[in-house]
C-alpha cells in the first residue's frame, strides 16, 4: 500500500478570492471541465471567471471531500437546504400562463 504523504500547499499572498453562484460542467473521457462564473442582479450574461480542469479520479476525490465537509458543515452550523427540484417538464407543462379556456369567456 502506498504512504499517504502530507502536502504544503502554499497559498500566494496576491491570491484573488473569487465569487461564484454558477457552475457549468461538461466532461470529455480524460477530464471533467468546471467553469466558475457569477450571476448578479443586471447581469444575465455572466462571464466565466475561473476555469478548473481535473480528471475524473480527481474529481471523485473532490467529490469525497466535499461530502465528508458538507457533512462536518451540517453537523455544527444545520442542514443545508436546497430549492425544491426544478425541471425542464416543469417548464414546459407546468405553464402558469396559459392563455383562458374559451368556456371562460
Amino acid at each position: 500500500m502506498a504512504d499517504i504523504r502530507q502536502i504544503n500547499v502554499i497559498l500566494p499572498e496576491d491570491l484573488e478570492a473569487v465569487f461564484a453562484n454558477v457552475v457549468r460542467l461538461s466532461h470529455t473521457p480524460g477530464e471533467f471541465i468546471m467553469d466558475f462564473s457569477s450571476i448578479l442582479p443586471g447581469n444575465m450574461k455572466p462571464k466565466v471567471k475561473s476555469r478548473i480542469v481535473m480528471s475524473p479520479l480527481g474529481v471523485k476525490l473532490l467529490q469525497q471531500a466535499l461530502n465528508e465537509n458538507i457533512a462536518r458543515y451540517e453537523a455544527n452550523f444545520g442542514e443545508i437546504r436546497t430549492p425544491l427540484a426544478h425541471t425542464l417538464a416543469d417548464d414546459l407543462f407546468n405553464n402558469t400562463s396559459n392563455p383562458p379556456s374559451p368556456e371562460a369567456k
